[in-house]
């Protein structure tokens, strides 16, 4: 009964409030309510721990399968490539997920021949395993690489034909997403794929970025000389600027010096030819020898025309004659010599540096501090810096190439700072938003206490009617103290002074207890007494 009249008596209290009264206590109690639950889940809320990171949208759909199934709460960024898990579920989020084998790239290699029985296939199944195992197995060598997060290979047979005369030659095609800025070299990336495939050259390998940016063509066609060229000159103005950042990191400090380093190439491709003759060097390479000798001898006979010419030799008388007789000899001798001489071939085919042009900017505080602890002046330690960085980079006066050093003053901070140690302060800070959920929160519980609860209690209280006396139920009641107590509560549940009525005149309080009184004076001091007592 206590607790239905208490209950009674609450719902009197707040249909007493009225409709805005009670209508504005319920939006504060809403609206506390609803404080005190949402700082309650934030602080409740377990931290989370990055579970992996650098997961394509592949991984992530596998292993937020994989984490659901065990029942395992997580969550992912917004690029959808780390995955989160609370603080206590990590090592058994990760033995789970190491046991499925995850996290893995889909493409599959050799391991799909496990998959595969050896009887009902065709030889065309055969084929298509057999290039899909290659491309997955060259597919992950390349994503091996340290520039590279995934990759993407697709790769055409050689086929021979029936009706072809030449068989078509092996191609592929390779779609990589670079890890970073810089990205992948696409030549190693062709020997790779040239050199895993059976017949297929490099240059018959295109590689291309998830951008689109053609980074090695197949036919090598106009662009790709001067992309060569580009990719080179990036190659070899690296390995200066790196030159220079050793050569000066040891005397400037780490992040007191920035460089930058400009190089300008010739891939002019160049033969020559060079015959040189030593007339001073001369050895025998043939001798001819040539004697000749002769004798003549001439006879002159005069023969007179007549009958005698007629007559038999042996029968003719000889006469004296004219003779004359000739002795001639001759030698000639002809010796060949072979000149010495040397050919010489050259061909060039790298690369001909045509100037350097390198900038280094020094930070003007240390430099000062480091010319003033040597006692020397800021110009002497700019030239000395300059010598370095001509050694360093190799630079050539007769070629044009030309160094620039200047110092100013840095703008910001230093990045490379050593970064100082932790404080009181720091791990406070660290905290601060927990610390922060948690003041919320209490000071959520404050308000709600001391500007819901109390007011509403007060108010409760303030309108709660007076209960009347309750007379002990002894053997000195009487039905007249009975009758006055009724008539008080009865006169107390009414709100405001009651009309006068010709009953409520005769059966008054005042009437009843004069009544009483005259009844037995007793019973009515000691119910006056209780009545005292409380109030």
């Amino acid at each position: 009964m206590a607790i239905r009249d208490q209950i009674d008596a609450l719902r009197v209290s707040l249909l007493g409030l009225g409709a805005r009264r009670l209508a504005a206590l319920v939006a504060v109690g809403v609206a506390i309510v609803a404080i005190i639950g949402v700082g309650s889940y934030y602080v409740s809320r377990a931290e989370k721990d990055v579970l992996y990171v650098g997961l394509t949208a592949s991984d992530v759909s596998r292993i937020g399968a994989v984490l659901k199934e065990a029942g395992i709460p997580f969550d992912s960024n917004s690029e959808a490539n780390k995955i989160f898990v609370n603080r206590g579920d990590t090592a058994r989020a990760r033995m789970i997920l190491a046991e499925r084998g995850l996290p893995n790239n889909a493409t599959a290699g050799y391991e799909l021949f496990d998959k595969l029985g050896s009887l009902g296939l065709t030889s065309f199944m055969q084929n298509v395993t057999r290039v899909r195992a290659l491309e997955g197995e060259i597919a992950r060598t390349i994503e091996a690489m340290r520039a590279v997060n995934s990759a993407r290979v697709h790769l055409v047979m050689s086929d021979a034909g029936s009706f072809r005369r030449e068989p078509q030659p092996a191609t592929a095609s390779v779609v990589v997403k670079p890890a970073g800025a810089e990205p992948p070299s696409a030549a190693a990336i062709r020997q790779i794929v040239a050199s895993a495939v059976p017949g297929m050259k490099p240059d018959h390998v295109s590689v291309l970025s998830t951008d689109g940016t053609i980074l090695s063509a197949g036919d090598d066609g106009p662009g790709v000389a001067s992309g060569k060229m580009l990719d080179l000159e990036k190659q070899v103005s690296r390995e200066i600027n790196d030159n220079i950042r050793k050569t000066l990191t040891p005397v400037l400090g780490l992040g007191n010096f920035e460089t930058s380093v400009t190089v300008r190439l010739n891939l002019d491709r160049k033969q020559i030819n060079e015959t040189a003759f030593d007339p001073e060097s001369k050895a025998e390479r043939s001798t001819r020898t040539v004697k000749e000798s002769s004798n003549s001898q001439n006879t002159n006979q005069k023969w007179n025309i007549s009958v005698e010419q007629n007559i038999p030799t042996d029968q003719q008388n000889t006469k004296p004659s004219d003779q004359s007789k000739r002795a001639s000899e001759r030698k000639e001798e002809t010796t060949n010599y072979e000149v010495s001489s040397k050919s010489v071939t050259t061909q060039s085919e790298g690369y001909r540096v045509e100037n350097i042009a390198v900038a280094v900017v020094l930070n003007r505080k240390p430099l000062i501090a480091a010319a003033d602890s040597a006692k020397t002046a800021p110009d002497e330690q700019i030239r000395v810096v300059e010598r370095l960085v001509s050694s360093a980079a190799g630079l050539d006066s007769l070629r044009g190439d030309k160094a620039t050093v200047v110092a100013l003053d840095f703008a910001g901070g230093n990045e490379f700072d050593q970064a100082p140690s932790p404080t009181f302060w720091d791990h406070v800070m660290e905290g601060l938003g927990s610390y922060v959920i948690a003041a919320a929160l209490l000071i959520s519980t404050i308000l709600f206490v001391a500007v819901g609860l109390r007011p509403s209690l007060r108010m409760i209280l303030e309108n709660k009617p007076r209960p009347a006396p309750q007379i002990a139920a002894d053997k000195r009641s009487t039905p007249v103290l009975e009758t006055v107590a009724a008539t008080v509560e009865t006169s107390g549940d009414a709100e405001g002074p009651p009309l006068p009525t010709p009953s409520a005149k005769k059966n008054s309080p005042l009437k009843s207890v004069e009544k009483a009184i005259a009844e037995d004076e007793e019973k009515a001091a000691a119910v006056l007494i209780d009545w005292i007592r409380e109030g």
